[in-house]
């Protein structure tokens, strides 16, 4: 019966008896490694086996796809496909998965692009199946809950230790994309493959790429873009939107523009449709700055060829956008719906309204100066000092703070009142005299209010004196005391804790002290007296007194 070659010769002969009609080695195999991709399978733990289940199958993948797919083949995709979908627990690609299976995104991608020349029904159905990713479901699997002793096994932990997840999302958008570039130009795929991404994809990053890419690929062509799929790409872009809008995301400005980019290119009525329902996808800043800036700038005008009705439209609704944002947040708002508002009375008064309400309580003299300085440089200096007095009455700044980022604002606020008239200038010293504790700043404003006559740049024609205000008389009377109070302050807080390296420092602000002293018409007996004051009541300190009593006797 049998030396080794009798064993042997009939093998040959036996692999043909059993290969049936068509069937080859290669159709053999390759429909083995579709059996063995679409098998359901639970991702195992640790780092490096999920990597290695990632990379087997990629590894298979780049093999099947250096076949040529003949007739014979591809019926062999075709059943396979069929068996996946209707194949029950042990396909990946079946209806019911566990929650942990390993995900069939990637392999999908490779069915439906092998079988989307051939049968794009079969090719949708594989790929729609695969886009599900349930380990990132919130929902809870559905269980036995009669039996308590059962419950700790069937709740899942919400977020697995998936090492290999970021991958796994980002084949899940690959698949989804792949999807779109296919079913451009068909509304009825387009709007499946819309439904099966806002179902399944969780991450609003990815969302975005899908949203760019359709917008890319519809803008493609010279010709006219593909509106059904731009507007796919809107809706994705109004999903990301909603999902990041109360979320930190380093990209948000960069999605608000290109959504405004994105709703352009649909069309007015796109632009219009965000603006009514802002508040589900921007904050009122974004809304206001990004969004209703944008519509209105020449270049949207341009791309959308409005006639001046529509331009007008178009406006009116930016407008009403910019108000209720003022609204909402005023306090980062006001100045953009000031802005926005300009070129109509009515929107332009309301603007200026909410700011000015919003003023007592929940603005910041920063802001409010800005919009201060905005008012008088669209040239409305009345209520640029309004806002300016409202502003005052927020500030505080200490003895201390001669570097003070907001002494501008305040050099600027008595300079305005001083061009307006003695009646502006004498109603805002107090508010000054009251916030302003730095004598360097005080003593500048002084010396500033006594070189010019007030109101004698005054718009309007309005007459005045032209006389010099006296600095024995209300408000500059005021104005001095307080700023020889706060040098005389200034001068003992910073003698509580000097070093010697700071004297000659000292000396020099005494000499300021000084200059500002000898202001008032008894100044030189008054600073004498508070040299006289120091050197007693410092007399411990006797190298910086000596040094008072060099400079100043």
């Amino acid at each position: 019966m049998g030396g080794p070659a009798k064993c042997s010769a009939p093998q040959p002969f036996l692999a043909q008896r059993l290969l049936e009609e068509g069937e080859t080695c290669l159709s053999l195999a390759v429909e083995m490694a579709l059996v063995g991709l679409g098998q359901q399978r639970i991702m195992p733990d640790g780092l490096y086996a999920q990597e290695k289940v990632c990379r087997n199958e990629e590894q298979l993948i780049s093999k099947l796809l250096e076949v040529d797919l003949s007739d014979h083949l591809v019926k062999i995709f075709r059943k396979q496909a069929v068996f996946l979908l209707e194949g029950g627990p042990y396909s990946g690609l079946g209806e019911l998965v566990y929650r942990e299976s390993v995900p069939m995104h990637t392999f999908a991608k490779y069915l439906f692009t092998s079988l989307l020349p051939h049968d794009a029904e079969l090719a949708y159905k594989i790929a729609l199946r695969a886009m599900r990713l349930p380990v990132l479901e919130s929902t809870a699997p559905t269980g036995d809950m009669s039996r308590p002793h059962h419950i700790v096994s069937v709740v899942p932990n919400r977020y697995p230790r998936w090492f290999t997840l970021s991958h796994i999302e980002s084949q899940q958008c690959e698949l989804a994309s792949t999807m779109l570039t296919a079913a451009k130009g068909d509304g009825r795929r387009l709007e499946t493959v819309l439904e099966s991404i806002q179902k399944n994809i969780h991450s609003s990053s990815h969302i975005f790429k899908l949203a760019q890419d359709a917008f890319k690929i519809a803008t493609l062509m010279d010709s006219l873009p593909d509106i059904t799929l731009l507007k796919v790409s809107l809706e994705l872009g109004l999903q990301v939107m909603r999902m990041t809008l109360s979320t930190l995301n380093w990209r948000r400005r960069e999605m608000v523009r290109w959504l405004v980019t994105c709703a352009t290119e649909v069309g007015v009525f796109a632009l219009d449709s965000i603006m009514q329902s802002w508040f589900t996808l921007f904050t009122p800043t974004e809304a206001t700055s990004i969004v209703a800036t944008t519509v209105m700038s020449n270049s949207t005008i341009v791309r959308l060829h409005l006639d001046c009705h529509q331009q007008e439209n178009l406006a009116g609704s930016a407008r009403t956008l910019a108000l209720q944002c003022a609204m909402k947040d005023p306090q980062n708002c006001a100045l953009s719906a000031l802005t926005l508002c300009e070129k109509d009375h009515i929107a332009f008064e309301t603007a200026y309204q909410i700011a000015l309400d919003a003023a007592a309580t929940g603005m910041s003299y920063t802001q409010l100066f800005t919009i201060a300085r905005y008012m008088e440089h669209r040239g409305y200096p009345m209520r640029a000092y309004k806002l300016a007095t409202l502003a005052m009455t927020h500030l505080n700044l200490s003895y201390n703070q001669d570097t003070h980022p907001a002494i501008n604002d305040v050099l600027w606020a008595c300079a305005l009142s001083h061009s307006l008239g003695k009646n502006e200038l004498a109603a805002i010293i107090p508010l000054v005299v009251k916030s302003v504790k730095c004598a360097t700043v005080l003593s500048d404003i002084l010396r500033r209010c006594t070189l010019t006559t007030p109101g004698l740049v005054a718009l309007h024609g309005r007459r005045n004196s032209g006389k010099l205000m006296s600095l024995d008389k209300a408000p500059l009377r005021q104005l001095l005391d307080a700023t020889i109070g706060a040098y005389i302050n200034t001068t003992h807080s910073r003698l509580t804790h000097i070093s010697p390296r700071h004297y000659s420092e000292f000396i020099e602000f005494l000499g300021k002290a000084r200059e500002t002293f000898l202001m008032a018409h008894d100044g030189h007996i008054q600073f004498r007296q508070f040299i006289d004051n120091l050197k007693q009541i410092y007399k411990g300190k006797k190298k910086l007194m000596m040094l008072v009593r060099e400079r100043f006797g």
